[in-house]
């Protein structure tokens, strides 16, 4: 099947973290604190062009726009997915009190992954994330 013919979904989800914008956006760009709460190897360019390797090179991609503490937009595709297919992942993060709302966004995964992904994120980021922004509180 070529790329322009497969069938793709967006993946929409909110998640709140007792931690401010900034901790939850460095532990997403800061290639130590990455791997650290997903235990995949990641390397993380943060630069807007730059490119980024993570979970063991299981997912990869482009920075097409960072706003510090605020705004991450990236192509993203997993190792598995048909060759040169890549989704778009927006990440927003709430400004002020706690807790952080992280609001998350990725179009164009493909529809048979979409299950997977969609819980992947939980299973592999957000929980994984509270879980260690919960330690480094103790």
């Amino acid at each position: 099947m070529r790329g322009n013919d497969m069938k793709t979904r967006t993946i929409r989800q909110t998640v709140s973290f007792d931690a401010s914008a900034h901790e939850v956006y460095e532990m997403l760009m800061d290639e130590k604190k990455h791997a650290g709460f997903t235990g995949g190897a990641a390397h993380i360019s943060r630069d807007v062009g730059g490119k980024f390797v993570t979970n063991d090179e299981y997912s990869s991609g482009t920075n097409l726009e960072l706003v510090q503490d605020s705004k991450i937009v990236q192509t993203w595709r997993a190792s598995d997915w048909p060759d040169g297919h890549y989704s778009s992942l927006t990440i927003m993060l709430s400004q002020g009190a706690l807790p952080t709302k992280l609001s998350f966004v990725q179009t164009g995964v493909p529809a048979d992954e979409y299950d997977e992904i969609n819980q992947g994120w939980h299973d592999y980021y957000w929980n994984p994330l509270k879980a260690s922004l919960e330690k480094d509180r103790k």
